[in-house]
């Protein structure tokens, strides 16, 4: 099925656990281009051994897991967009997700030919790979019902983007798909998470979920259209994530940028960077973090989770997202 950005929706959980506290939060994917559904693969039971590792001394490391698996594969009309764009725009998505990178490569780094052969992928045409241009990552997170894992793999033609996604473990997913074109939220069938964005989260609640390796929407912060600095205004998250970073001194995180689709999107990138730089200014300046523990980065339009033809789908779009990263041993 094509549409003029598809947006899929992975909702956990069912009615009886909309109680249980630390539910794993929906994985919302939206593309930067048109797409269309090339394959869908649903196993109640299976097993699956997903490359956590590169092709090295003749082998590719793999984690064996099993669980419900769900495999999908795309193709996205984005004949100006890298592979690198294409990717970071998904893996901010699944860091909103509470998913944990454990391993990342790109074509060579990743074992070129060896790897794109010595992995499960789907079969040309639903997926196509350039030996040339490939990236590959694997994350985890913790489930209600055991860890959670997911293989994500990109790649491009001239004119297109593709990607598959494999995820393995957990509770079953459901999917749902919604153009921007419309302003009604996607179809979520079987919701029984907590939506990482929802507005009973408070400020309080941003320790406990970076405790536990996933991301967060610094929800209170205000950026006008076009502005990187925030509003006057004191910002409870920005309190709770000082407090945090000050009590757990060897932890680090990065702040990502997100800006609405008003603009080009070389500008509205660099905008997301400065936005998520000028909120690490400010919790080192005014709220006593440490500077060390916090990068900051962007990735423009490219990762939406409202419809950017209204002015509040704008505004929630226009966000700064921490995301827990791995200390260096």
């Amino acid at each position: 099925m094509k549409n003029s950005t598809l947006r899929v929706v992975f909702a956990i959980g069912s009615f009886c656990c909309a109680t249980v506290a630390q539910s794993a939060p929906m994985l919302n994917i939206q593309f930067p281009g048109p797409s269309e559904s090339t394959l869908q693969r649903n196993e109640a039971l299976a097993s699956f051994r997903l490359a956590v590792g590169p092709f090295a001394a003749g082998t590719i490391a793999m984690q064996q897991t099993e669980g419900n698996l769900d495999q999908r594969a795309w193709r996205v009309e984005v004949p100006r967009v890298s592979t690198l764009e294409l990717i970071q725009s998904l893996r901010s998505q699944i860091a909103a997700a509470g998913f944990k990178v454990i391993f990342e490569c790109e074509t060579e780094a990743c074992g070129g030919y060896d790897f794109r052969f010595g992995t499960e992928v789907v079969a040309e045409p639903d997926m196509h790979v350039d030996l040339g241009d490939f990236r590959y990552l694997a994350a985890e997170r913790a489930g209600l019902k055991g860890k959670e894992y997911l293989g994500l793999l990109v790649s491009k033609s001239p004119e297109n983007g593709y990607v598959q996604l494999t995820r393995i473990g957990g509770e079953t997913a459901t999917l749902a798909a919604a153009s921007p074109q419309s302003s009604e939220p996607a179809a979520q069938a079987d919701i029984g998470d907590l939506k990482p964005a929802d507005a009973a989260q408070s400020a309080s609640d941003l320790g406990a979920r970076l405790d536990l390796g996933q991301a967060q929407v610094l929800e209170d912060l205000v950026f006008t259209s076009g502005s990187s600095e925030l509003a006057d205004g004191k910002y409870a998250s920005l309190v709770a994530l000082a407090g945090w970073l000050n009590a757990n001194p060897t932890k680090t995180v990065a702040l990502v940028g997100h800006t609405d689709a008003s603009g080009g999107l070389a500008s509205n990138t660099a905008l997301s960077k400065k936005r998520a730089e000028s909120v690490r200014q400010v919790l080192v300046t005014s709220y006593g973090a440490t500077e060390a523990q916090i990068s900051a980065d962007g990735v423009g339009p490219l990762a939406p989770r409202a419809s950017n033809l209204t002015p509040d789908g704008q505004q929630k779009n226009r966000r700064v997202e921490v995301v827990p990263t791995l200390t260096p041993e």
